[in-house]
């Protein structure tokens, strides 16, 4: 993809684990991300509906542009073994309206694929992230949120020290909320 000259590079850090590359999106993974939206144990917990390739794709600009503006993001997750996409992590400012609001806050969130679940990948890619965010960012908390029924992703949460501080309604449906202080 030929980008015009005068934009400035969007500047995504790289991160590395044992077992994963994060790294910036990239265009060409736009199939793979869009597979995984298409996946239904993979968006049962983020929404319930598939995504198509072209809301797949806004997600994708959505996260550079987080870099662009607010100088974090989230990483695209690759497995180093295979080189494949395999899902994503990192942190957003979405402007959810929610109450208690968490407008203002980085957002933290993991998304893998299925394949990989009960492997240990997303403790490591959430490790790499919030190492990255508690030596860069000056928020004092990071938030989550998650479905109430995703176990596994509210014990990743508690494991890194997420906390529950309110149970909302967040387009129509219920969510847990979860704060982190920094260093946590």
């Amino acid at each position: 993809m030929l980008l015009p000259s005068f934009l400035p590079p969007v500047l995504v850090p790289e991160l590395g684990t044992s077992r994963l590359l994060l790294r910036a999106f990239r265009a060409e993974d736009l199939p793979g991300f869009t597979a995984l939206h298409q996946n239904p144990d993979f968006y049962r917990h983020l929404g319930g509906q598939p995504l198509s390739e072209e809301d797949t794709w806004r997600r994708i600009l959505t996260q550079l542009g987080h870099w662009a503006l607010l100088g974090y993001g989230y990483w695209a997750l690759e497995e180093r073994a295979t080189g494949r996409f395999c899902g994503a992590v990192g942190l957003a400012e979405y402007q959810r309206g929610l109450t208690p609001s968490i407008d203002g806050l980085p957002e933290a969130g993991w998304v893998l694929d299925p394949r990989l679940h009960g492997q240990g990948y997303a403790a490591e890619a959430v490790t790499a992230a919030l190492a990255w965010a508690d030596a860069h960012l000056a928020a004092p908390r990071t938030v989550c949120i998650i479905d109430p029924e995703n176990g596994p992703s509210l014990r990743l949460a508690a494991r890194f020290g997420y906390r529950e501080i309110a149970r909302p309604t967040y387009h129509h449906k219920p969510i847990v909320l979860l704060e982190r202080r920094a260093g946590e």
